[in-house]
C-alpha cells in the first residue's frame, strides 16, 4: 500500500500508452499510483469507474459487465462501473474477496470546473477500517486492527489494538511469541501490522486466522501527524508504555491515517493492560467451552449467546469482551456483582433503563462516525435523539442503588449540556442524506435560510406585487411581467402604451406588437430568485458544518458517555439473565477451594426443556480433593459436567451471576481444557499428536491457581500406552507443586477404569462417577455425579442406543462375557490376553524405578520439539527427586 507499492499491470499499460491517454485517464493513473494494490473506484459523475487490471479483477466479483473505453482501438482499455449511491454493497464484495478498495472522489464542482474536474484519493478501505454495515461491518463484533513490534530484548512483543468504528485503543506487552499468539487469538483482529523484516511476527500474524491480512509498515508521510496524535493520547503517561508498545501504537495510528485520511478525534486514551490482569484461556479452550462461538462457528450455542440480553449492539460487543477478558481483580469483580445485584432488586427501573437504551441504540459507533468525518444530517439527528433518550439514564442509575460502579457510570453517562437540544432545534424533521442536498435546517432556526426559502416559495407573489406597483405608477393597465428562457423576466408593453413608459424602464427587445423592458428592481428580484436555491443550500451546508464542529468539540465527552452506556447495557442484560434463569451471586476468594452447589451448564440448560437439566455439586481443594477422577459411560454427562464447572468459574471472573444454588470460587488465573479429538491436517499432526501437544502445553504451564479440565487422555493410541500416559499425567498433576504446598485443581474424566486405583495411593485424588440405572438390556442416564467410581462402562448398552445392529451388539456381549470370565474368545489371542490388562497396568506402576525406566524408554526423541524435550526432561527430574523414589 502507498507510493512504494509494486507497479501494477494497469500502470505499465498506462505508461506504454501515455501519449494516447486522455487527461482524465492520465489523472486516473496518477491517483492509482497512490492506491497501490487496492482496487481504485474513480468517480465519474454518478458512477465509480474501474479501469485496466482493476476492472478485469473486479468485474467477475462484482457481477458487472466488463467493457472497454475505446472499443475501436486495437488495444482497448478494460473498464467497468457501479453507481455511486449503491457503492457500499460492491465494496463489501471486494473486501470479502480479500481485496482492498481505494475511493477517488471529485473534490471540485463539475459545473464550475473549466476543464478537468479535480479529483483526489479520499479513503482506502481495508477489512479493519470499514465503517459501514454495508461494507461488511458486523454490528455485534469488534473490528480490530492490531500492530505488533518486537521489544528490544528480542522476546517480548508490543501489541496495540485499535477499533476504529468505536474509538477503542488497547496496548499490552506480551512476554514472548507464544503469549503474543495467544493474545492475537483472543483479539481476533481483521488485520495485523508488523515490521516487514520480522519473519517471526509475520508467521505469527498469518497463523492466527484466515481473516488476517498481514501488512508491512504504512507510508511514512503520515508520521508527523501521527506523532502529534501519539503525544496527545500519551500526554503525561508516556512512561507507562514500553518503547515497543509506543511503536506498535504509532504504527497502528499511521495505518489509520493513511487509510481513513481524516481525524482521530473519536479515539479514546489508550488502555494499557497486562495479560495477567485477566483469567486466561487459550484458543482451543475457548473453543472447547464455546465461550463466544458455538459449534456452527456463530454465536448461537455459545455462552455469549446465552448471556446476551443486551438492548444495543454496543452492549453485545462489550459483553463479548468481558467474556474474553475475565477479571483477576476481586475489587472490580465485586463492583460488577454489586451493580447486577442492585439492578435485579429493581425490576421497574430495569424496564425503564431497557426502554431508554433501545432508543439510544449503537451510540458508540454513531459517535465514532463524527470523529472520522462520516456523519451526515441523518446521523446528526440520530445523535440528537440518542442524547435525548440518554438524558434520563444517570438519574435512573442513581435510583437503582448507590453502588460504586453505578454511581461512576451515572457520572460518565451524562450528556453534554445543551447539545441534544441544539441539534433538535437546528435540524429539520425530514432530512436528506447529504447536507448539500438542502432541507437540513429547521424552519425558524436561521433567518437567512428562511428568507432564501421564502424567495423561492413566494416568487410568484413577489413578481405579482411588483407588476401591480408598476401598473399603478405608469397607468398601463395591460402591463405584464413575463419570462423568456434567454431574456429572463421582463415587462411586456403593447405599442399603444409606449408613450406611458417611464424613464427607469430599459428596453430589452422590440416585437411587432409590443416591446420588452426591464428595471433595476426587476433585475435585482430576478437575481435573487435565480440564486436563492443555491445560496440556501450553501447557507445550510455552512450551518451543518457548524453543527459538526460543535459535536467534534464534545468528542471526548461523547466517547466516554458511549463507553459508560455500553457498560450499563451489559450490567442490565446480565441482571435480566440472572433474574430470568435463577442465577446466583458467586463468592470469589483468595483461597484455594472451589465449592459449587447444584451447578448447571448455562448453554445446555438454555437448550433443554424447562426444568429437565440435572444439577450437580463440585468440591475441589488442595487438601483432600485436588484431583477428581470421573468415570462413567459415554452420553452420561461427564463432558457437560466438566464444562459447566469451567464456565461457572469463567462467568464468576467476568462479574456475572452463575447458574447454581451457591458458588464459592477461588481466584483462578487460567483455565486449561483438553477435550475431544481431531487431526491437525495443516500441521501434519495425528489425533494422538494433537492430544499430546495439548497435554504438554497444560503440564508446562501449571500454577497453583490453574483449573485443569481433562476429558480423556491417551485414547488416541493403544490401550496399554493410553492407560500408562493417562496414569502418568494424573500423577504429575497430583504431585507437581507450582509453589510449595500448592497444586492445580483438576477434573479428569476417563474411560480407563484402571485410574480409579490412584485414589488408594494418592491422598488428594478422589473418584466420582455419573450414575446410571439398568433395566434389562437398557440403561437410563441419571446425569447425577456422585462420589465413587463407576461399576463398569456400559459401552455396549450405549452402542445399542446409538443404533448399532443387533447382531453386532449380541456378539459384543458374548465377547465381553468371555473376557470377564477369563475365557478367551476363540481365535482372538490378543483379546483373550487383555483379560489381565487391569492387573498388568496397575503392576506397571508398582515400582518407581520401573516407572522411570519405562518413561525414559518410551521417549521418541526424533518426534519431539526442543520445548517438548525440555518439558519431558523436567518431568523426569521431578519424578526422580521425589522423596519416596
Amino acid at each position: 500500500m502507498g507510493a512504494g507499492a509494486q507497479t501494477s499491470k494497469a500502470e505499465k499499460d498506462g505508461g506504454r500508452r501515455k501519449k494516447k491517454l486522455t487527461p482524465m485517464l492520465a489523472q486516473y493513473l496518477s491517483i492509482k499510483e497512490q492506491a497501490g494494490d487496492a482496487i481504485l473506484f474513480f468517480r465519474l459523475g454518478d458512477f465509480y469507474e474501474l479501469f485496466f487490471e482493476d476492472a478485469e479483477r473486479a468485474a467477475p466479483i462484482l457481477e458487472v459487465t466488463l467493457t472497454s473505453r475505446n472499443k475501436g482501438d486495437p488495444n482497448p482499455i478494460p473498464m467497468c462501473g457501479v453507481p455511486y449511491h449503491a457503492v457500499e454493497g460492491y465494496i463489501s464484495k471486494l473486501l470479502a474477496a480479500d481485496l482492498n478498495v481505494a475511493i477517488c472522489d471529485q473534490v471540485s464542482d463539475p459545473a464550475a470546473a473549466p476543464g478537468l474536474v479535480e479529483r483526489d484519493l479520499v479513503r482506502i478501505i481495508t477489512p479493519a477500517t470499514v465503517l459501514e454495515e454495508g461494507e461488511g461491518l458486523v454490528q455485534t463484533r469488534q473490528n480490530h486492527l492490531t500492530a505488533m513490534v518486537r521489544h528490544s530484548d528480542g522476546n517480548a512483543v508490543g501489541i496495540a489494538t485499535v477499533e476504529i468504528s468505536t474509538g477503542e485503543l488497547r496496548v499490552c506487552l506480551a512476554p514472548g511469541l507464544e503469549a503474543a499468539r495467544e493474545e492475537l487469538g483472543r483479539i481476533a483482529p481483521r488485520e495485523v501490522l508488523f515490521p516487514p523484516d520480522d519473519t517471526d511476527l509475520e508467521g505469527l500474524a498469518s497463523s492466527v486466522t484466515p481473516a488476517v491480512s498481514p501488512r508491512g509498515a504504512p507510508d511514512a508521510r503520515w508520521a508527523p501527524r501521527v506523532d502529534d496524535e501519539i503525544d496527545r493520547h500519551l500526554e503525561g503517561r508516556r512512561d507507562e508504555f514500553s518503547p515497543a508498545e509506543r511503536e506498535a501504537l504509532r504504527r497502528a495510528l499511521a495505518y489509520i491515517a493513511e487509510t481513513l485520511r481524516c481525524g482521530f478525534e473519536h479515539l479514546r486514551a489508550p488502555i494499557r493492560y497486562e495479560m495477567s490482569d485477566h483469567l486466561l484461556l487459550d484458543e482451543r479452550s475457548r473453543r472447547n467451552l464455546a465461550v463466544v462461538e458455538g459449534g456452527s462457528g456463530t454465536a448461537h450455542g455459545s455462552l455469549w449467546w446465552v448471556l446476551d440480553e443486551t438492548c444495543t449492539s454496543m452492549g453485545s460487543r462489550h459483553l463479548r469482551d468481558w467474556l474474553l477478558y475475565p477479571l483477576q481483580d476481586l475489587g472490580r469483580i465485586s463492583e460488577r456483582l454489586d451493580a447486577i445485584e442492585s439492578l435485579i432488586e429493581s425490576p421497574g427501573l430495569r424496564r425503564e433503563l431497557g426502554t431508554q437504551l433501545k432508543a439510544i441504540g449503537d451510540f458508540e459507533r454513531l459517535v465514532a462516525r463524527f470523529g472520522v468525518g462520516r456523519a451526515g444530517p441523518r446521523e446528526a439527528a440520530r445523535l440528537g435523539r440518542a442524547l435525548d433518550a440518554a438524558a434520563s439514564v444517570p438519574e435512573l442509575l442513581i435510583e437503582s442503588g448507590k453502588t460504586s460502579l453505578l454511581v461512576s457510570l451515572a457520572d460518565s453517562a451524562q450528556s453534554p449540556a445543551g447539545l441534544g437540544a441544539h441539534l433538535a432545534a437546528m435540524l429539520a424533521d425530514e432530512l436528506p442524506v447529504h447536507a448539500t442536498d438542502g432541507g437540513v435546517v429547521r424552519p425558524g432556526a436561521d433567518a437567512e435560510v428562511d428568507r432564501l426559502r421564502g424567495l423561492g416559495r413566494d416568487a410568484e407573489q413577489l413578481l405579482a406585487e411588483l407588476e401591480s406597483r408598476e401598473r399603478s405608477s405608469t397607468g398601463i393597465s395591460s402591463l405584464k411581467i413575463r419570462h423568456h428562457r434567454v431574456l429572463g423576466y421582463f415587462f411586456d408593453v403593447t405599442k399603444p402604451n409606449l408613450s406611458l413608459v417611464p424613464d427607469h424602464f430599459v428596453r430589452r427587445q422590440s416585437l411587432a406588437s409590443s416591446e420588452r423592458f426591464s428595471t433595476p428592481e426587476l433585475q435585482d428580484l430576478e437575481q435573487q430568485l435565480s440564486t436563492a436555491d443555491a445560496r440556501c443550500r450553501e447557507r445550510e451546508a455552512e450551518i451543518f458544518q457548524e453543527v459538526l464542529e460543535l459535536v467534534r468539540g464534545q468528542e471526548v465527552h461523547l466517547t466516554a458517555q458511549a463507553a459508560a452506556l455500553a457498560v450499563v447495557d451489559v450490567l442490565l442484560g446480565l441482571a435480566d439473565v440472572a433474574h430470568q434463569r435463577n442465577y446466583v451471586r458467586p463468592e470469589l476468594h483468595r483461597g484455594t477451594s472451589l465449592d459449587v452447589r447444584e451447578g448447571r451448564h448455562p448453554v445446555v440448560e438454555r437448550t433443554s426443556a424447562a426444568g429437565s437439566f440435572v444439577s450437580n455439586d463440585t468440591q475441589l481443594d488442595e487438601t483432600d480433593r485436588q484431583l477428581m477422577i470421573i468415570t462413567g459411560p459415554n452420553m452420561a454427562g461427564k463432558s457437560t459436567y466438566l464444562r459447566q464447572v469451567a464456565l461457572i468459574t469463567l462467568m464468576a471472573h467476568a462479574g456475572s451471576f452463575v447458574p447454581a444454588a451457591s458458588a464459592r470460587i477461588s481466584l483462578t488465573d487460567r483455565i486449561w481444557t483438553r477435550v475431544g479429538a481431531g487431526d491437525d491436517l495443516v500441521a501434519g499432526d495425528s489425533t494422538f499428536m494433537v492430544e499430546m501437544k495439548e497435554t504438554a502445553a497444560i503440564l508446562s504451564n501449571l500454577t497453583s491457581r490453574t483449573l485443569v479440565i481433562l476429558d480423556e487422555i491417551g485414547r488416541g493410541t493403544s490401550t496399554y500406552d493410553g492407560i500408562a500416559i493417562a496414569w502418568a499425567v494424573a500423577e504429575f498433576l497430583h504431585d507437581f507443586e507450582p509453589a510449595p504446598g500448592a497444586h492445580a485443581k483438576t477434573l479428569f474424566a476417563t474411560h480407563f477404569h484402571e485410574l480409579v486405583a490412584l485414589a488408594q495411593s494418592h491422598p488428594r485424588v478422589v473418584n466420582a462417577s455419573v450414575t446410571v440405572r439398568e433395566w434389562k438390556d437398557d440403561v437410563l442416564f441419571l446425569r447425577k455425579v456422585v462420589d465413587g467410581p463407576a461399576s463398569r462402562s456400559y459401552g455396549i448398552a450405549v452402542a445399542r442406543l446409538a443404533g448399532v445392529p443387533d447382531p453386532v451388539v449380541a456378539r459384543a456381549r458374548d465377547l465381553l462375557r468371555k473376557l470377564e470370565s477369563g475365557e478367551g474368545p476363540g481365535g482372538a489371542e490378543g483379546l483373550a490376553s487383555a483379560t489381565s490388562a487391569p492387573t498388568a497396568q496397575i503392576e506397571l506402576f508398582s515400582g518407581p524405578e520401573e516407572t522411570l525406566r519405562q518413561s525414559v524408554a518410551s521417549i521418541e526423541v526424533d518426534a519431539m520439539t526442543p520445548l517438548e524435550a525440555l518439558n519431558r526432561l523436567h518431568a523426569l527430574v521431578t519424578e526422580a527427586r521425589r522423596e519416596d523414589f
